[in-house]
């Protein structure tokens, strides 16, 4: 009888893989949402697991199915229990996943009170080998003003949209609206889906009052998050799209609280 079991033969190379699994999974999820409770949309899924060296490969399928067990809801709380499920199912020291999906939150801007969905990018990624590990990424558009060119320019300053990218580890859990609403004041004003005159002009001078370079804007969020005892690790980057440079300009922290604590 011929073994169809391929993936359990033995492999004679003598070397680990340290992920294998399967990428770009469209699938459609409910998470929480802090205004309605959940919210659906569309994530895409990478899903890996280890391979000791004497595997010559690993069932992927399997990944899948632990995916479609869960009956599209994954948040925070069930991250734990989907890594414990691909050790477990695949023989495997180590398990990762990255969810990427987009995220919806009503705004209202600030004069005429119009309401429209703002999206912002978020991913969930989780590992499992010796012990859990969860980090949670957002990204965030904002609006910056120059302060140079504030300070030099007679009649105006040159402003342009910007991301923030910000990655944070933590104890206990967070919403995404309160990582978003954190970036969000560090800007020089927010960005909206929906803007009316009235609304354009609130916003224009709002940034001409509060200039901010990319440093300025890592340099804030970096200061709120070291205030913050929840969060034990995070990761901070801000790009501007310049609009009268041909480069942008980037700045960048990362700050594991953690190992400051334990020296203590």
């Amino acid at each position: 009888m011929i073994d169809l079991d391929i993936q359990n033969q033995q492999d004679d190379r003598n070397i680990d893989v340290d992920k294998v699994g399967v990428k770009d999974i469209r699938y459609p999820i409910t998470v929480l949402d802090k205004q309605t409770k959940t919210q659906q949309t569309v994530a895409v899924i990478n899903m890996y697991v280890n391979l000791p060296r004497n595997y010559k490969g690993t069932h992927m399928s399997r990944l899948v199915e632990i995916l479609n067990e869960h009956d599209r809801r994954i948040s925070i709380h069930n991250f734990s229990d989907i890594l414990s499920t691909m050790k477990e199912r695949l023989n495997a020291e180590s398990a990762h996943i990255e969810i990427s999906f987009p995220y919806f939150i009503m705004k209202t801007s600030p004069v005429s009170h119009s309401k429209g969905l703002m999206e912002y990018q978020c991913t969930f990624k989780g590992s499992l080998n010796k012990g859990k590990d969860l980090v949670v990424v957002i990204n965030v558009p904002i609006n910056t003003l120059c302060p140079c060119s504030k300070e030099i320019s007679s009649f105006s300053a040159h402003n342009q949209r910007g991301e923030v990218r910000l990655q944070v580890r933590f104890k206990k859990f967070i919403w995404i609206e309160d990582l978003i609403k954190l970036v969000e004041g560090s800007a020089s004003s927010d960005v909206y889906s929906v803007l009316k005159r009235e609304d354009e002009k609130y916003v224009t001078e709002k940034a001409y009052q509060n200039p901010k370079f990319v440093e300025d804007i890592v340099r804030d969020i970096a200061s709120k998050l070291e205030r913050d005892p929840n969060i034990t690790w995070f990761a901070v980057e801000s790009e501007n799209f310049e609009s009268i440079h041909n480069h942008n300009a980037y700045a960048y922290i990362e700050k594991h609280k953690a190992k400051r604590y334990n020296r203590r």
